[in-house]
């Protein structure tokens, strides 16, 4: 087997034929060899990685998109390198520089607010960007999401139509650059013709946190019929401790999430939630990264995957 067709397979696998590909696989687990990536890198412009940026990997919330990413670059024969920025711009930065000075082909990152800065690099770097979880009118480069202002809209709209007057919406700490602050105004606009009460939370957006919300949020308004939280991990959290004290769930308030996280239909009673198909935004989005990276023209800059209001027994 020549030393090109070696090369060929571990740089650029769509290239060889499968069973090509696996004799060198096999031969290169037997032998324990490790290529020497930075070398290949320097000789041919490539290092076959793929950066990919998320706000946080606790939790269930982004854990989909990062299996959907991670699924496809390894399919085209690249490798994902994941950077987590706590939702501080400056970390965001800070990892876009990281990831730009280790010579990663592409960039994916979370959301549709950037620091000034971290625009201007990624401008000036001439590397394809993927902006995910969120659709813009002005992206980077390329973008793949959904609308959060249409989709809590949506959740407002549904939670009227079945009955519900006064409504509250709830999240942690609103920042000016999460997607939290469109799904708060989306909340708004949907339920105008309704009371509506907000409760921001500053200790997180997790089960714990939702779970000390609904107890602060009815003891603020006990007339309040319907909790609307910014994600599924917070509702469920707000659910169960319902149940711990004996408040049922519609009858006292009913609680509805966001996201379609696994725990939605595992709690009882499940979780009326905004389903959203985190997969398929991160296996989208290295799929246009990928072609492009293959010299492919990319039909479609923005994808908009859209969302699906779930209706179940908490609302």
């Amino acid at each position: 087997m020549s030393a090109i067709t070696v090369s060929r397979a571990l740089r650029e696998p769509a290239r060889v034929a499968e069973e090509t590909r696996r004799a060198v696989l096999r031969a290169i687990a037997r032998l324990g060899y490790v290529p020497d990536l930075v070398a290949g890198a320097l000789a041919s412009r490539r290092s076959r990685i793929v950066g990919a940026i998320v706000p946080t990997i606790a939790g269930a919330m982004f854990a989909d998109t990062v299996q959907g990413m991670s699924d496809a670059v390894h399919a085209e024969g690249y490798q994902l390198l994941l950077g987590a920025h706590g939702y501080d711009l400056g970390a965001e930065l800070a990892l876009v520089q990281a990831f730009i000075g280790r010579r990663a082909d592409g960039l994916i990152v979370t959301g549709v607010q950037h620091a000034p800065a971290t625009r201007r690099i990624l401008a000036a770097s001439g590397l394809p960007v993927v902006e995910t979880w969120d659709i813009g009118r002005r992206p980077l480069d390329m973008i793949v999401g959904f609308s959060n202002f249409r989709a809590a809209r949506a959740m407002a709209e549904y939670l009227l139509a079945r009955g519900y007057r006064r409504l509250a919406f709830i999240s942690g700490p609103l920042r000016a650059h999460d997607r939290s602050r469109p799904r708060r105004d989306g909340f708004r606009a949907g339920a105008r013709h309704a009371a509506l009460v907000e409760l921001h939370m500053t200790d997180g957006s997790d089960m714990r946190s939702g779970a000390k919300a609904i107890v602060e949020l009815l003891a603020r308004d006990p007339k309040v019929d319907a909790a609307f939280f910014v994600n599924d991990t917070m509702a469920a959290g707000a659910l169960m401790e319902c149940t711990r004290r004996g408040w049922p769930t519609p009858g006292r308030v009913a609680i509805a999430g966001f996201g379609d996280f696994e725990v939605a239909a595992a709690v009882a009673p499940a979780l009326t939630t905004v389903r959203i198909s985190g997969y398929e935004i991160g296996r989208r989005a290295a799929l246009m990264l990928t072609a492009r990276l293959a010299g492919k023209e990319v039909s479609h800059a923005i994808v908009d995957l859209g969302f699906e209001v779930v209706a179940r027994d908490s609302a």
